[in-house]
């Protein structure tokens, strides 16, 4: 039965206090009855704080997971990796959240935490933890959902070659390069590369090395930036912001009242090592774009940023600054709900296309497919791999020796040639 209330908390907390003996220097010991009440414990916490949402975040795991499978089946994919946290949360959402509250659990049975403490401190964690889940789940869906669709209209995997996708970037950019997350071809259309979060910032070993990427650790980190072409690393520090101008930017809204929702900006302005760089030139844009969209003065808002004031925006305004700062071709908003008719006027005012109440239907998502596929081209990919069966293949070497081509790519040129 799960729990009620904070009463019945505190009752298995007293039970766990008593149970579970701690020595002079604070340290518990647990037997197997303490164990399995330490367990109960935090259980218990987590039933009064998510037991609502809990059931809806298995729910989106399991569409996440779903969508997922069917991008496996349909490129042919040998495997893929999700982000460690989303990663240990698909696995079992309710163990993760054990997990996230273990020390403070601990520190509450030692008597080294109060009450009070515990219930605020693991509360947020518990929270914390379930929003960036599930907003990882929703971006995850959406994103394979794309690149499904995409697969049932003939595109196949151009990148990597070794077929395994990744959806995280840990330690992906220690070589200095931005690589995408997937590229998709097409053998009439074209290709198209995907970026999931992508600025990040790049390895460094001395200071010259951080004073030259610092740019990235205060990049802005849209959801998803798609690029025309076969693009393999968009990092460009001689930019504003520090990456390639992205063809099409969308972001994925989870949330029903995401648009009430304040963004603290504060943590984007961390103080670069020189006074040269807070004088960079991507900072100088950012002023400028917040300043557009806040409606205030550029001057007001560095005030404000070099006096470690909090920049509060709202989250729709975000979605703006995006658009202002990474100045793409095109950008996307794909809202689970619906939204409100002046929300959406706003952005639509500021050229942000706006695709809402999609929920977890991969049909409604048909119109953003089709905008993504008009963008695809041959940019930057000189040569293209061919799938083809074996017979085929051993059929042209026959012909290019008949043909006296040094290759099969040069048969199939004299070939059409003569046309």
């Amino acid at each position: 039965m799960p729990c009620q209330s904070l009463d019945e908390f505190k009752e298995v907390v007293e039970k766990a206090q008593k149970l579970i003996d701690v020595d002079t220097d604070a340290i518990p010991f647990f037997n197997r009855p303490g164990t399995k009440l330490f367990e109960e414990l935090r259980d218990c916490f987590i039933d009064i704080v998510a037991s609502e949402h809990l059931d809806e975040a298995e729910e989106w795991v399991k569409q996440a997971r779903r969508a997922v499978d069917e991008l496996v089946r349909a490129l042919g994919l040998k495997g893929f990796t999700y982000p460690r946290e989303f990663r240990s949360f698909v696995e079992d959402p309710r163990t993760h959240l054990r997990k996230k509250i273990f020390n403070y659990a601990y520190d509450l049975v030692r008597g080294k935490m109060s009450l009070d403490d515990f219930v605020r401190r693991a509360g947020a964690a518990i929270r914390t933890s379930l929003r960036t889940n599930m907003r990882t789940a929703y971006q995850i869906w959406g994103l394979t959902t794309i690149m499904r669709l995409l697969a049932d209209r003939g595109y196949g995997l151009a990148y990597p070659e070794h077929g395994f996708i990744s959806f995280d970037r840990s330690g992906k950019q220690k070589l200095g390069i931005i690589p995408p997350n997937a590229v998709l071809g097409n053998l009439e259309k074209g290709f198209l590369s995907f970026f999931h979060e992508a600025p990040r910032p790049l390895g460094w070993e001395d200071t010259s090395d951080l004073q030259r990427v610092w740019s990235l650790y205060t990049a802005l980190r849209p959801d998803v930036m798609i690029y025309s072409g076969m693009v393999l690393n968009i990092v460009d520090l001689s930019k504003s912001p520090p990456i390639k101008r992205p063809t099409i930017i969308i972001e994925f809204k989870e949330l029903e009242d995401w648009y009430t929702r304040i963004r603290d900006l504060k943590g984007y302005f961390r103080k670069p090592l020189t006074a040269e760089e807070w004088r960079s030139m991507w900072l100088e844009g950012l002023f400028q774009g917040l300043a557009d969209i806040m409606g205030v003065k550029r001057s007001e808002v560095r005030q404000r940023v070099e006096e470690a004031k909090s920049l509060r925006v709202k989250e729709y305004q975000l979605v703006k600054l995006y658009k202002n700062v990474y100045k793409p071709e095109k950008m996307i908003l794909v809202a689970r709900s619906a939204l409100p008719s002046d929300v959406r006027r706003e952005l639509e005012e500021d050229e942000i296309t706006v695709y809402d109440g999609i929920g977890f239907e991969p049909r409604r998502m048909e119109p953003v497919v089709d905008e993504i596929e008009e963008k695809a081209s041959y940019q930057g990919a000189d040569y293209v791999t061919l799938r083809l069966r074996s017979e085929t293949v051993k059929k042209l070497i026959v012909l290019a020796k008949k043909l006296g081509a040094k290759n099969v790519d040069e048969a199939i040129e004299l070939l059409l040639r003569n046309l």
